[in-house]
């Protein structure tokens, strides 16, 4: 009976495979973007397998924010439908999205959104100071966000 159980519990993972088993992802790997959800959130497509990615190191604004919208439009027309490098220390954020930063073409899609004043730099969860290196560029020269009065933080703004 026990054996009977333990085969049964071995196999279940071959026929479920995104329910119970924990994928795991190669540190470096390419994948289609087959959705944008917002600024720093796309769903890309490894192995037949969607995948939810968080952008690594930025905060967008959210869509009711100023730049919202324009920052998603930035994303999807960047690399909406095309084969990007995915690169992950395989870590996930609460909601289950593995967080990466997104190469296309040689440019850092991450960066390229905070050199465009589309994302702040995410000083909470990272400590790459290059990225805050383009939010001050993007600031001084009043650039997306940083050309309104009173710029709200996506973070604060979502405590509402």
């Amino acid at each position: 009976m026990i054996k009977n159980f333990v085969f049964l519990f071995l196999l279940i993972p071959n026929y479920f495979p995104s329910g119970l088993e924990v994928l795991k992802y190669p540190e470096d790997f390419t994948a289609k973007v087959i959705g944008v959800k917002d600024g720093d959130t796309i769903e890309v497509l490894f192995n037949k397998v969607p995948i939810v990615i968080r952008l690594e190191h930025i905060d967008c604004p959210e869509r009711k924010q100023p730049f919202g919208k324009k920052a998603k439009q930035f994303v999807s027309d960047y690399i909406f439908g095309k084969t990007v490098n995915v690169i992950s220390n395989g870590k996930k954020d609460r909601w289950g999205r593995l967080i990466a930063v997104i190469k296309f073409e040689g440019k850092n899609i991450n960066k390229e959104l905070v050199k465009n004043g589309l994302a702040m730099h995410f000083k909470k969860y990272s400590k790459d100071n290059s990225y805050n290196l383009l939010e001050q560029k993007a600031k001084s020269d009043k650039i997306g966000i940083w050309s309104q009065q009173n710029v709200i933080a996506p973070w604060i703004f979502r405590k509402g």
